[in-house]
């Protein structure tokens, strides 16, 4: 579904002491990068605020005057924009997913869909909006009152009918404080989820797109350290990996690639394993013997 999409990265962060949010970090990656990551396909991405290094590239835009809130922002990144559809996201999101996205896209109402909490709030800054009513509410809206500065978002929506999409857990958490900050990186590390982010982080680092069977590659990690050596499974999963991208790279599909590579390596290390065991029997046995015929 064509789309584009509109990050809102300015703001004075007031209850930050100013700090520049965009730029703060949860699990290792800015909070503007994780929410660049969570609409990787959006035809163009224009990101209202101060430019800085981002993960993916994007256009740059800026209310005039700079600091004229939400709904100024908004038409600024609205008027860099072209497709019918319009994503429109705050940067400071670090749980939004691409599911959520999706979700809201495909629940495009007359005017779009806007994303309600668990506790039953609308997110005007997690929402998909048709362009043509939106330029036109904003168009109105600078009629009435002779400016957009300092308007708030909810005398835009009010105006426009939006479908409203319930929230996956944790996709609307936003980081205001320090606090919501902190509990942001705890909860990325809780133990249930936190391989899931890691992975995710590190394929985004790397720019590897590609579906990971954690299960199979820690039983090939066990396999290796159990029947080889402890060392043997960090690297027996780099080979893996290495083997796999070599597939791929003659047109094989790489999560298929990896599973076969994750396949043959761990028997491998099971027939090893095996082999140690046959060892260890037959040094039994041969002592159990020596022991029968010294006493005979």
């Amino acid at each position: 579904m064509s789309y584009d999409a509109i990050v809102l990265a300015g703001g004075a962060a007031r209850r930050l002491g100013g700090a520049d949010k965009p730029a703060l970090s949860v699990g290792g990656r800015a909070l503007l990068d994780r929410v660049l990551d969570a609409c990787p396909d959006a035809l163009t991405t224009v990101v209202v605020g101060g430019r800085r290094p981002t993960a993916r590239p994007v256009r740059w835009a800026l209310e005039d005057p700079p600091g004229g809130g939400p709904v100024a922002a908004l038409d600024a990144g609205l008027r860099r924009t072209t497709a019918g559809l319009v994503l429109v996201l705050s940067a400071d999101l670090p749980f939004l997913d691409r599911e959520t996205v999706r979700a809201l896209l495909l629940a495009a109402g007359p005017d779009g869909a806007m994303l309600r909490d668990a506790d039953g709030r609308d997110q005007p800054l997690v929402a998909v909006y048709r362009a043509e009513p939106l330029r036109r509410e904003i168009a109105l809206l600078a009629t009435e009152h002779g400016s957009l500065t300092g308007l708030p978002l909810r005398a835009l929506t009010a105006e426009l009918d939006l479908t409203p999409v319930t929230a996956r857990p944790l996709a609307a958490f936003d980081c205001d404080t320090w606090d919501d900050l902190a509990a942001a990186r705890a909860r990325i590390r809780e133990h249930g989820t936190v391989l899931d982010q890691w992975i995710t982080a590190v394929k985004t680092e790397l720019g590897v797109d590609v579906a990971v069977d954690t299960a199979t590659l820690l039983d090939l990690a066990r396999d290796a350290a159990h029947g080889v050596a402890r060392p043997a499974a960090p690297l027996t999963t780099f080979l893996v990996g290495y083997a796999a991208a070599q597939a791929a790279a003659t047109g094989a599909d790489p999560a298929r690639a990896v599973a076969e590579a994750s396949r043959r390596a761990a028997d491998l290390a099971l027939r090893w394993a095996a082999e140690e065991n046959a060892d260890d029997k037959t040094g039994e046995a041969a002592d159990d013997n020596a022991e029968r015929n010294g006493s005979g």
